[in-house]
């Protein structure tokens, strides 16, 4: 990686910082992340870097936060089912441009209780929470479409990074996927799907799912009173 070296007599920010070790984890994963490569990258002494994260944890909390900033959330709109369709988009727009950062989205908190998190990860809860209130849904009820919505978003952004194709030059699905190392008499469903597994479309897929999802939640849960205009 480049190094994004910064001028001694200009002072270090957290944004800065944060920005930097994202690279690293772009390129490289979460593994790849040190002190001492981020202060490589920084063209500054590591221990510099010690006033904006004080272990590498609370700086991959920091990156968390920094990706999640860019999901916006209109809490005002009317229609609460679209602006929920545009979060997940951005969402799955985030997860292709950062694969890396994902499992810190989705698996890092199942270590942390809900109110040690940091705050810019809950924010799109707090927003989300706030929108279907606004559109007339109970807080308990809202909570509801929200571990709905945000476990299949997930659910569809790590399915799809694992959508990869094994020898992309074979013509044959079953050859370009690797099915055909699967003994047949175990798994001939799966090697029958071949076609449709190597047409897999990650956008189209997920307006598929929205749909089922939006059609059961509209089936069990009713806001109490009409969208605000």
């Amino acid at each position: 990686m480049t190094p994004r070296t910064t001028p001694k007599n200009v002072a270090l920010t957290r944004e800065s910082t944060l920005r930097a070790a994202l690279e690293i984890i772009d390129e490289d994963g979460v593994e790849g992340l040190s002190m001492r490569r981020l202060g490589r990258a920084l063209g500054r002494d590591p221990m510099s870097l010690y006033r904006h994260a004080t272990t590498k944890a609370e700086l991959l909390d920091g990156v968390a936060e920094t990706v999640l900033a860019e999901l916006t959330v209109d809490t005002a709109s009317g229609d609460w089912e679209a602006q929920l369709r545009t979060v997940a988009r951005q969402f799955r727009g985030l997860a292709l441009a950062h694969p890396n950062v994902i499992p810190l989205l989705v698996t890092r908190p199942l270590s942390t209780p809900l109110a040690m998190r940091p705050l810019g990860t809950l924010r799109p809860l707090e927003a989300i929470l706030e929108l279907l209130i606004r559109a007339g849904f109970s807080e308990v009820d809202a909570l509801h479409v929200y571990r709905s919505f945000f476990g299949f978003i997930q659910g569809h952004v790590l399915n799809e990074l694992q959508e990869i194709v094994e020898n992309p030059e074979e013509t044959d699905d079953l050859l370009r996927l690797g099915l055909h190392r699967l003994p047949l008499r175990e798994f001939p469903r799966l090697r029958a799907l071949a076609s449709v597994l190597a047409a897999y479309d990650g956008a189209a897929e997920l307006e598929r799912g929205m749909d089922t999802l939006f059609t059961g939640l509209h089936a069990q849960l009713h806001p109490t009173s009409p969208s605000p205009a």
